[in-house]
């Protein structure tokens, strides 16, 4: 079962970055549930966190598999990220750009974390049984 950070720990990111790869080569579900917190902001900035795939952890994709919505305040927000058709994907890693407008320090700053864990596979057959159901 994996479980793991995206970015080392809590971060604080002024400028845009990468995350390091997370080898998911050993996943029994291609299915994952990712929750991004961020714990400080400063007024009028954005956040935009996207994940990229790559077979070997050194090749990434010119384009991003999955996005958050972009984010402008603290909180907790959960995306499900879904690698079912990427099957050559053993590798994930997060890139995020930061911008800031108006009034005060042209420097963004957001503090975040970035968790990944599997969904496991019994849970994804429960909920498609009853998906099915319903139809």
């Amino acid at each position: 079962m994996i479980d793991a950070s995206l970015v080392k720990g809590k971060i604080v990111a002024t400028c845009k970055g990468d995350g390091p790869a997370v080898d998911l080569s050993d996943a029994t579900s291609r299915v994952f549930l990712v929750t991004l917190e961020i714990t400080k902001i400063i007024e009028q900035e954005s956040l935009d966190i996207s994940f990229y795939g790559s077979p070997d952890g050194a090749t990434w994709g010119a384009k991003s598999i999955t996005a958050f919505p972009q984010k402008f305040y603290c909180g907790e927000s959960p995306l499900l990220l879904d690698l079912t058709s990427h099957p050559d994907v053993k590798f994930v890693r997060l890139h995020w750009e930061v911008a800031r407008w108006g009034r005060g320090t042209e420097t963004p700053m957001f503090e975040f974390d970035v968790r990944l864990k599997e969904v496991p596979a019994n849970i994804l057959k429960e909920a498609a049984a009853e998906a099915k159901a319903l139809t």
